[in-house]
């Protein structure tokens, strides 16, 4: 799927991938794109792309995927995959699942964010060991952010463990906050 463009999400996921007889209990989002620049070298078409598979995207997935849980009459649970650097710059998806919680609490949807830290990933691999380590020693425990460890909140928060968790950004960051 193709998550820059915003307009082909209903089309290519919910009407010829998931359809209505599939019935979401969950949605976790975990798509981004890191795009990083002085504002005085911005790059229009790079920042509407990082924009497009960074927020946009992912909040006409939650509209289909809420739609799909009104359909089922399901109490579902939406995960949304931060960052931390959401806190030293534009907040969009954390404010986002706030209003969907409140908006569809009542129906039993929950929305969440984790945040995760610096973590080993496909965007950090092309950071210098000097560039990982400098990062590692601003956080708490002077590591990367264990996977595992975001996983395993993102399970937590879907399960039935967490039925009255919502509207909240939990930090899965080894102290970088």
């Amino acid at each position: 799927i193709d998550l820059s463009d915003s307009e082909s999400i209903r089309k290519s996921v919910f009407k010829e991938f998931v359809g209505n007889k599939v019935v979401l209990d969950v949605y976790v989002n975990n798509a981004a794109m890191a795009y990083d620049d002085i504002v005085t070298n911005l790059n229009l078409d790079r920042l509407k792309a990082m924009y497009a598979v960074n927020v946009f995207t992912p909040m006409m997935m939650t509209k289909y995927a809420i739609r799909n849980m009104l359909l089922h009459h399901t109490r579902g649970s939406i995960v949304h995959i931060s960052s931390i650097s959401a806190h030293t710059g534009y907040k969009g998806l954390e404010a986002f699942s706030k209003d969907t919680a409140r908006e569809w609490g009542g129906m039993g949807i929950r929305s969440n964010v984790v945040v995760p830290g610096f973590m080993e990933t496909a965007m950090s691999s092309t950071l210098t060991d000097d560039q990982k380590d400098r990062i590692y020693k601003r956080t708490s425990m002077k590591a990367a952010t264990s996977v595992r460890s975001v996983a395993e909140t993102v399970s937590f928060l879907v399960s039935e463990k967490a039925c009255s968790i919502t509207g909240q950004n939990i930090h899965v960051d080894n102290g970088t906050i």
